[in-house]
């Protein structure tokens, strides 16, 4: 399937970092951007863009990718980037996007990158929904590091400062020191950050304003586990189903009609307030985007590692409600 209007990707990094944001996006689609002295003397990569060709077994598409530049993370101006970001005029900006590429140089540490990795965490809390966005936050560290004693410590704190930003640390060395998989049996660098894009779903087709159509998904059989074909036991997923609509899955005894006949079910499973429907499609929507990309990353894997990802992934979701 070929996605012929697909979501933006937001790529950016810090005002005097721009070649490392050049150089990571030249590794990452195979072409590196050029700066524009349209705006100002001296020629920027801040207002340009890129695209990058994504090629699956599911669909083809050509992400659109727009660069930014961000001023001194210590300085006033910072809170302007995100504020700006956060205004209602960019609304559509917002709602536009399927990604978030910041690029961080891991030689200047982890207190210079701070003000930056929270900015562009506030955008993603505030303006993209947090955890519940459905696009993929990525925050790139490219350069050279200390030793692996150190590496490893610091390793930890910058997973710790990008996490709480909504974004997954990723650690790019270049596109052959990356080759391979680390001891988790991962991918590494470049590959994984092209790994996480191309699990996402960059299709910015039309919502149905009609909430059948929605219903319809979930009554034609394709919530069905096994046409997920990746070991989700049909319990769980029943139980996950379940648990995103606020169900209560217990048989009912005939004590538990009330006496008015309409069938209301008592006790911790009843509902006071009616659901809020679009919500809830949206919940099982994001669920099932989530397994299905599991489901494109564990294909070719052996059933028994499938199912203990599909496990994992089921897992997650849970602690999510």
């Amino acid at each position: 399937m070929e996605i012929t209007n697909p979501k933006r990707i937001l790529a950016l990094a810090a005002h005097d970092r721009q070649d490392d944001l050049a150089r990571f996006l030249g590794a990452l689609t195979g072409t590196t951007p050029e700066p524009s002295a349209a705006a100002s003397a001296t020629p920027s990569l801040a207002g340009t863009s890129h695209v990058l060709p994504l090629t699956t077994s599911y669909y083809t598409a050509t992400v659109p990718v727009w660069l930014d530049l961000v001023a001194d993370a210590d300085g006033a101006e910072d809170e302007d980037w995100a504020a700006s970001f956060l205004a209602p005029e960019a609304r559509e900006v917002l709602d536009a996007l399927g990604g978030i590429v910041v690029v961080l140089p891991v030689t200047r540490g982890v207190a210079a990158a701070r003000g930056l990795v929270e900015q562009v965490g506030r955008v993603v809390r505030e303006g993209l929904g947090g955890w519940g966005w459905d696009g993929v936050g990525l925050a790139v560290g490219v350069g050279a590091g200390g030793g692996e004693a150190e590496g490893e410590a610091e390793q930890g704190e910058w997973e710790d400062l990008c996490g709480a930003a909504g974004l997954e640390f990723v650690r790019v060395r270049g596109v052959e020191e990356d080759k391979g998989k680390n001891e988790f049996g991962e991918k590494m660098g470049v590959h994984r950050v092209l790994e996480a894009l191309e699990a996402n779903d960059w299709d910015q087709g039309d919502i149905p304003s009609d909430l059948e159509d929605d219903f319809g998904s979930l009554e034609d059989g394709r919530d069905d586990p096994e046409s997920l074909d990746f070991g989700v036991d049909r319990a769980d997923f029943e139980g996950l189903r379940q648990a995103i609509w606020g169900l209560d899955t217990e048989p009912r005894a005939d004590g538990d009609v009330d006496s008015n006949g309409d069938g209301e079910a008592r006790g911790s499973g009843a509902q006071d307030e009616p659901l809020d429907e679009a919500t809830e499609v949206e919940k099982l929507e994001s669920m099932m985007r989530k397994l299905q990309a599991v489901r494109d990353m564990s294909a070719g894997l052996p059933e028994e590692q499938r199912k203990k990802m599909a496990a994992k992934a089921v897992n997650e979701v849970m602690k999510d409600l």
